[in-house]
């Protein structure tokens, strides 16, 4: 609001979800505010191509964008790649502590968030464990060696810390880049 700055946003699951085109003003930032706090998602699962695509052929002028995920997708590092070459685009990972751990309980019913599929699974199994962190260790170093290859920044936050010293650490760091 202070450099008067157009904001937009885009919020999205499987699909677009909502859609409130860039404008200046405060009355517009408060919006957008209520927008994100009141937003409940129709769809369950995540489409950052989808979303990326949407971007690139609605957005025409140059802009700053934040892509707020876990990034736990596949299939958006080309759409990624051009949307980094045409905008400034700045990826936020949001990280879950508990998402990262399996805790050794034996056996345990699990269900997909996305899919809504129901599996036992035995998280005693050494085999389990071990595909679990692969898992976990392969997500987070494709989405580094990712936004790496295509010149972009990005911005680790873990949800249950305050997300304030991240993001001014990257913008005191982007200033002395820039």
């Amino acid at each position: 609001m202070k450099n008067n700055d157009k904001v937009g946003l885009i919020l999205f699951t499987d699909r677009i979800e909502k859609f409130v085109p860039p404008r200046k003003g405060k009355s517009h930032v408060l919006r957008i505010i209520r927008d994100v706090l009141s937003f409940e998602p129709r769809g369950n699962q995540t489409d950052i191509r989808g979303a990326l695509e949407y971007f690139h052929h609605t957005i025409k002028k140059k802009s700053i964008a934040f892509l707020i995920s876990d990034f736990v997708d596949r299939g958006y590092d080309r759409i990624l790649n051009i949307v980094g070459k045409k905008h400034d685009l700045v990826g936020i990972a949001l990280h879950d502590p508990r998402e990262k751990e399996l805790p050794k309980s034996g056996l345990i019913k699990f269900r997909d968030a996305e899919t809504g599929k129901i599996r036992f699974v035995d998280t005693s199994s050494k085999a389990v464990q071990e595909k679990f962190y692969s898992t976990i260790a392969y997500h987070d170093s494709f989405r580094k060696e990712l936004f790496t290859k295509s010149g972009l920044d990005s911005i680790n936050i873990n949800i249950g810390e305050s997300y304030v010293k991240p993001l001014v650490n990257f913008f005191k760091a982007r200033e002395k880049r820039f």
